[in-house]
């Protein structure tokens, strides 16, 4: 008789369950050993995993498809960052971290890609913008000295905990996006409740088609502007074929954003020395602000930066992304004085997409040149290096005044503190129309020279040690502070942009005055208690301070405006008084160091005080009804979207359209002009919509005026575009197509006067909601 060998008995009853086996049997099966958890915890790619995970997961909930992320993931990833890092390591070695060469090569990937894509799309052929990245491809493959570059030199090795801070700090981006962005919808009518969102998609749209560029909502307007950002937007849009809608609103600054955050971290870690003032640098970056002392709602203080900028001015954050790595290269060139052609050809070709990206940043960047060749002077070094980089600054901002603006003001003009007086006006109530008394210009200019003093006070800690003052990078960085605060002092704009020069300068003043608080502590050999008693101080007064001083904003009617110097009364005094505490308990030096370290915990997280201190006033609450905007659901159009997708479905790319919408909704009378949805949506160039932004609209602003609801230049024309559509008639008609080559008609036939016989001299093609699209008779 045959026997059955026995089995174990999880093999003969293949259903028993772990419940059913030894306990310890299952546990030693399924749990992972410490060892191995340990090892997986201190992976060094856990924080850049978490981080992309985060920032795939966040679009995808906010209404971004799976495929379309997945296209931008690897267009940014295969055409524009492996290409760039291939760069970095052929023309641009050195010792740094995998994150730092990615984020390098990521910039560098979008300056070339940019400037690539406007040659191919003046060439007509948009596609073969995909030449440089394959062409890239190919010759670090067939090339032999090249293809060592793909491996990559040995790299320096960051802390754990580093890698850690920089994830969780790309982390707090991009949910702050989704909390603050995201929440607008990508369809109508949603999306219709941004001014500046249509303008921007209205500039993709014209890069997708036209370069040269010019205005699409006011056809044959010449764009005087910063533009390459719409650029790689629009490259971006033909290679993947994603919305540039989805791109611009979702995707696009994320890469940007995560590469900013890389780099600031590696400038800050050069100049400061340690990885910790780094991190303390970067998270300053984010959050500074002037310090707000106001209850209550208070834009002056809470508006700018990193976190407000990064979706609504994606120029802004285009430029400052590019002008990092600018300075980056430029602290090489001041350590080594032998550079080879490589990192100069780098520096020549960003410095070529700064200007056309954010133009602000070269003035700032001259100054801050200027600065280092004297300190070089006073050092008695040559300064032979830094005068080419300032002749070639100087030569890009020469060509981007003439050329690429053509000597367009854009509504800047010399009014000093300006910003000032738009200040009072929204502290006050009393807006702008009302002009502020000198004492209370003066006023203001004293409460904000107070801010600037409390958050920039760690520069002053450099004077402990004066020799650092003379550093080429921190020569460079102070004076792009200086030009930036100077420029915003010195300017005025009706959109209040002179304040980007001190945006643009914030990174480095807060690299500068984090390294002298360093400086100063290290010297006065603080202790860790210490320093961790004068930032509670610090975080405590500008907590209690608003309370105590009781001043909301904007004020209510009748109050004075001298109440407004009060809570900064308090912290001056109090400052002044702890000042004198601790001179005499510890010394003039340690009195030193612990101020500016209060003053470091007011002002370096400042943006995040102030957004607290929000909330706790809304909490609290006072009874006052906010002020309400005009713009509602009701008042914006249905069938925008509908209609001008059809459109671009079915014209040319250089099709004329007419339109009697110029207003923004709800903002009829007068009509603020911000209304660009037309040329947005469609694509296509426009007769006249709105001009707001026009540089011939801006140039005719002076301060007092209100730029927006200025009348439309052109009598003429904007005269006989209304009169087709309030007044149609076969000669209207006829004098839009031959005069000026109009092959649409897109009307609101809100603005139609009651039975409209356009239908009767225009081919009616689509009616959505409340818009009707005709189509001209061919000439």
């Amino acid at each position: 008789m045959t026997t059955t060998p026995s089995l174990p008995d999880s093999a003969a009853n293949p259903l028993r369950t772990g419940a059913d086996m030894e306990p310890d049997a299952f546990v030693r099966r399924q749990a992972p050993s410490p060892r191995r958890v340990r090892r997986f915890l201190a992976s060094r790619w856990l924080p850049v995993a978490f981080a992309t995970v985060f920032s795939v997961v966040v679009p995808s909930v906010h209404g971004v498809s799976g495929s379309d992320i997945s296209l931008f993931g690897a267009y940014v990833a295969l055409g524009v960052a492996l290409p760039g890092v291939l760069l970095v390591r052929a023309l641009y070695p050195g010792s740094r971290t995998l994150a730092e060469e990615i984020a390098l090569g990521v910039t560098l990937g979008y300056a070339v890609e940019v400037l690539v894509y406007i040659a191919a799309r003046a060439a007509g052929l948009p596609l073969f913008v995909l030449v440089w990245p394959v062409t890239t491809y190919a010759a670090f493959l067939l090339v032999p000295r090249l293809r060592r570059h793909w491996r990559g030199s040995p790299r320096s090795a960051a802390p754990l905990w580093w890698s850690w801070s920089l994830a969780l700090i790309v982390v707090y981006l991009v949910g702050w996006s989704a909390f603050t962005f995201f929440t607008r919808s990508l369809s109508w009518p949603g999306l219709g409740t941004n001014v500046d969102v249509p303008f921007h998609l209205a500039l993709i749209g014209e890069l997708k088609h036209h370069v040269p560029p010019t205005m699409p909502m006011v056809s044959g307007e010449p764009l005087f502007y910063h533009w390459f950002v719409y650029a790689h937007l629009a490259s971006a849009s033909w290679v993947t074929g994603i919305e540039p809608l989805v791109l611009l609103l979702r995707l696009a600054m994320l890469p940007m954003l995560a590469a900013f955050v890389v780099l600031i971290g590696m400038i800050g870690k050069r100049v400061i020395g340690s990885c910790a003032g780094a991190l303390i640098a970067v998270g300053g970056t984010i959050f500074v602000a002037p310090p707000n002392l106001y209850l209550g709602t208070d834009v002056v203080f809470t508006w700018g930066g990193i976190p407000d900028l990064a979706w609504m001015s994606p120029t802004q954050t285009f430029g400052s992304l590019l002008f990092v790595l600018v300075v980056i290269l430029l602290g090489d060139l001041f350590r080594r004085r032998r550079q080879g052609p490589g990192r100069w050809l780098v520096l020549g070709v960003s410095l070529i997409a700064v200007m056309g990206a954010k133009a602000t940043y070269l003035p700032l960047l001259m100054v801050g040149l200027i600065a280092v060749v004297a300190a070089e002077l006073v050092r008695r070094r040559p300064p032979w290096p830094t005068l080419a980089a300032l002749g070639m600054t100087a030569a890009c901002f020469v060509y981007a005044q003439f050329v690429l603006f053509g000597q367009a003001r854009q509504g800047m003009v010399v009014d000093p503190l300006s910003f000032m007086r738009s200040a009072w006006g929204d502290w006050t109530g009393l807006g702008e129309q009302v002009r502020p008394s000198p004492a209370s210009v003066l006023g203001v200019t004293l409460i904000f020279s107070l801010c600037w003093l409390v958050t920039w006070s760690g520069i002053l800690g450099l004077l402990s040690r004066p020799r650092l003052i003379l550093r080429s990078e921190t020569s460079l960085m102070l004076g792009i502070g200086a030009a930036g605060m100077g420029a915003m002092l010195l300017f005025g704009h009706p959109a209040r942009s002179q304040l980007f020069f001190l945006w643009a300068a914030y990174p480095y003043l807060v690299i500068v005055a984090v390294h002298g608080l360093l400086v100063v502590l290290r010297r006065a050999r603080v202790s860790l208690t210490a320093k961790a008693a004068a930032a509670a101080a610090g975080l405590l007064a500008v907590y209690l301070v608003p309370f105590v001083g009781g001043v909301e904003v904007p004020l209510a009617p009748g109050r004075p405006d001298t109440v407004l110097y009060r809570p900064y009364l308090v912290l001056l005094a109090g400052s002044l008084l702890a000042a004198a505490v601790l001179t005499v308990m510890r010394g003039r030096l340690r009195a030193w160091a612990l101020v500016s370290v209060a003053f470091a915990a007011i002002g370096l997280p400042a943006d995040l005080h102030a957004r607290a201190l929000k909330v706790a006033s809304d909490a609290l609450g006072d009874g006052r009804t906010p002020m309400v905007s005009k713009l509602t659901a009701r008042t914006i159009p249905q069938g925008t979207l509908t209609i001008a997708r059809w459109l671009r479905d079915h014209s040319d790319p250089d099709d004329l359209v007419a339109t009697n919408a110029h207003c923004f909704w709800g903002y009829e009378n007068p009509c603020d002009s911000h209304h660009f949805w037309v040329a947005a949506l469609s694509e296509r160039h426009v007769l006249v919509e709105g001009w707001a932004y026009a540089s011939r609209n801006l140039d005719r602003w002076r301060p007092g005026q209100e730029a927006f609801t200025l009348p439309f230049w052109d009598d003429e024309r904007i005269r006989l575009n209304d009169e087709a559509f309030a007044a149609p008639s076969a000669l209207a008609i006829q004098r839009l197509r031959e005069r000026y080559g109009v092959d649409w008609l897109l009307a609101d036939e809100r603005h139609l006067s009651p039975g409209s016989k356009l239908g009767d001299f225009a081919d009616l093609r689509i009616r959505s909601g409340d818009y009707a699209l005709y189509r001209l008779p061919p000439r």
